[in-house]
């Protein structure tokens, strides 16, 4: 189900040992604590909103939904960060929520 872009797979051929050695470290974070796939997918998803990472935030939605978070449960994470990030980037943030909701991105 999960939509990865193109660009990141072109880079993950041209960089194996890094990605791999990338995606064992997440692996690893993951399993280090007691936060369920949901509960992490979501802390993950609100990261990105807080860095303002657009590519982060359209993943860790795709990554929330298919942990078993609903969308308006990923719009409630963009709108708890208003009080923190302001309403500028909280409204981009739902922006790129959005873009997951209709086109998978």
């Amino acid at each position: 189900m999960t939509k990865v872009p193109g660009w990141y797979k072109d880079q993950k051929k041209k960089y194996p040992d890094v990605f791999r050695a990338y995606e064992e470290l997440g692996d690893a974070c993951r399993k280090a604590g007691p936060l369920d796939g949901r509960t992490a997918a979501l802390v993950k998803l609100a990261i990105a909103i807080g860095t303002r990472h657009e590519g982060a935030v359209h993943s860790h939605t795709r990554r929330s939904l298919e942990a078993g978070a609903s969308l308006d449960e990923c719009r409630h994470v963009v709108l708890l960060s208003l009080t923190t990030i302001g309403f500028p980037a909280m409204m981009a943030a739902l922006s790129w929520v959005e873009d997951v909701a209709k086109d998978g991105r």
